[in-house]
């Protein structure tokens, strides 16, 4: 009998899969994992994995929409304009940390793989870009700021912060002190958006 996609048992495997992966990035680069490594961390068969994956890109892909999508949570609070725009920033980007931290090994992994790798380089300049719309679109709809050239500038603040949060993974000083990346990238946002 041939087992489907929705049954449990193998949506079990797939999951077991995502988390073999996980674990193996918090101690190696993702260049250096073999689909064979991540079988075996998985214990599931080479039939299993390509099942639900065509590949380790695939795999991670999925691990990196789910991190995204918890990004576009904790940017909540500033694009739903409900409370103070500089409070709602500041409690956005300290949610944006905790979410680094918490997946900092995916996150590491498809920043430091996408430039050299045609799928992933095409899944996160999408998942940047949603963070970078979302902004273009709540800054548009914000009366309080007078810029120039909104897109530029939500893209440029995106990518300072995609950069920050990974020195802050990679526990560079300062940026891994979660105060210091907290009040930096919030003042960036803050002055270019309000101050200036």
């Amino acid at each position: 009998m041939t087992a489907r996609r929705d049954d449990p048992q193998q949506g079990e495997l797939r999951e077991r899969i995502l988390e073999a992966l996980h674990e193996l990035l918090r101690e190696r680069t993702f260049e250096t994992l073999s689909v064979a490594e991540i079988i075996a961390a998985a214990g599931v068969s080479r039939a299993s994995f390509y099942f639900y994956f065509p590949g380790k890109q695939a795999a991670l892909a999925e691990l990196v929409r789910r991190a995204v999508g918890q990004g576009h949570e904790a940017a909540q609070p500033w694009l739903q304009a409900e409370q103070d725009p500089r409070e709602a920033l500041r409690a956005g980007v300290d949610a944006g940390a905790e979410l680094w931290l918490r997946n900092a090994a995916v996150l590491r992994a498809i920043v430091e793989s996408w430039a050299s790798d045609p799928q992933l380089r095409e899944l996160w300049l999408a998942q940047m870009a949603t963070f970078t719309d979302a902004a273009v679109a709540r800054i548009e709809a914000d009366e309080q700021v007078r810029v120039e050239n909104v897109p530029a500038l939500a893209a440029s603040l995106t990518w300072t912060g995609e950069r920050l949060y990974y020195l802050a993974a990679c526990g560079v000083a300062p940026f891994d002190d979660r105060r210091v990346l907290v009040d930096t990238l919030t003042h960036l946002w803050v002055s270019a958006l309000y101050d200036g």
